[in-house]
């Protein structure tokens, strides 16, 4: 009876304890780009709903969300944020280079960092690192356009001229090497939906027969699809893009045959870094290192996972 109760009188310690550690106030920077385009706009999104949801889940915490339009911008917020007092940055460069040293300047300061997506040029200022695969978006992408088509003729809209675009291209490549896929010609359509509209129109006036598309974004998939639609061609079978757009899922769910996949790079990449973050903080896991989200396939089956209708992404 008397262990019963010690017990029980150690459990009661632990949860006060526990309840005082939660009362403990606490300051998460968030840094991300404005949303000039949908993916970053996505970004936005889920960066200002975690922030809700941390800041109820852990009382005495406060969660900043900063948006910048340009590196510069960026560079400035971080020196202001820290001036104000911060325990942890969560941050998504717009530029890893331009923007290596001052978040140096803030883990100087004792300041836990977790870099989302561009890792940062000296990688060993990040405490914590979360992004998504990008070698593994190009491999899904190639794989299924070669399980689909057995042999056929495509186009590849790539990003920007950056390492991302490359390790998407080498992943891609890799995942058609030796197959009957051939691959006609690869352009850069900037992640841009009217520049893609742009390079597939030169696509379609170059090329009297394409079976399918793949681009590195859903946002170039919108331009891509309405650059086919004007051209009223019906030779191309299906286009593949990437990272979840809802419009593009949403195609996927309801079976239309010239979307009828999509590979996810998800802009909610940033929750799962500000969660984990507030973890470290809060409930002191060990997260610490690499976070790598899965290149996941989103077919008609597994869709309604990762439809999020109230996201402008």
């Amino acid at each position: 009876m008397r262990f019963k109760m010690i017990g029980l009188a150690a459990v009661a310690l632990l949860a006060a304890f526990g309840a005082a550690q939660a009362q403990e106030s606490k300051t998460i920077a968030v840094s991300i780009p404005a949303a000039d385009h949908g993916w970053t706009g996505g970004v936005v999104y889920h960066a200002q709903q975690q922030a809700k949801a941390l800041e109820a889940r852990y009382p005495g915490l406060k969660v900043i969300v900063k948006t910048s339009p340009d590196g510069a911008s960026q560079a400035n917020a971080l020196e202001d944020l820290t001036t104000q007092g911060i325990d942890a940055l969560v941050a998504l460069p717009h530029n890893s280079d331009e923007l290596t040293d001052p978040i140096r300047q803030v883990k100087a300061k004792g300041v836990f960092v977790t870099v989302v997506d561009r890792a940062l040029s000296d990688q060993s200022i990040q405490d914590l690192y979360v992004a998504g695969n990008n070698p593994e978006l190009g491999r899904v992408a190639g794989k299924y356009i070669k399980d689909t088509l057995g042999t056929g003729d495509v186009v590849v809209i790539r990003g920007l001229p950056i390492v991302i675009d490359e390790e998407r291209i080498k992943g891609f490549d890799e995942a058609i090497a030796g197959s009957g896929i051939k691959v006609l010609d690869k352009q850069f359509g900037n992640w841009s939906r009217d520049d893609a509209f742009k390079v597939m129109q030169d696509y379609l006036a170059k090329f009297p027969k394409i079976d399918a598309v793949w681009c590195q974004d859903d946002d170039m998939a919108v331009g891509v699809l309405e650059a086919i639609q004007q051209a009223k061609r019906t030779d191309i079978k299906f286009v593949v893009g990437g990272a979840g757009m809802k419009d593009m899922v949403k195609k996927v769910m309801d079976g239309d045959k010239m979307i009828p996949v999509d590979v996810l790079y998800p802009p909610a990449m940033i929750a799962v870094a500000m969660d984990l973050t507030a973890a470290n903080l809060y409930d002191h896991v060990p997260v610490r290192g690499r976070y790598i989200l899965d290149a996941t396939l989103v077919t008609k089956e597994n869709a309604k996972e990762f439809y999020y209708p109230d996201s402008p992404f």
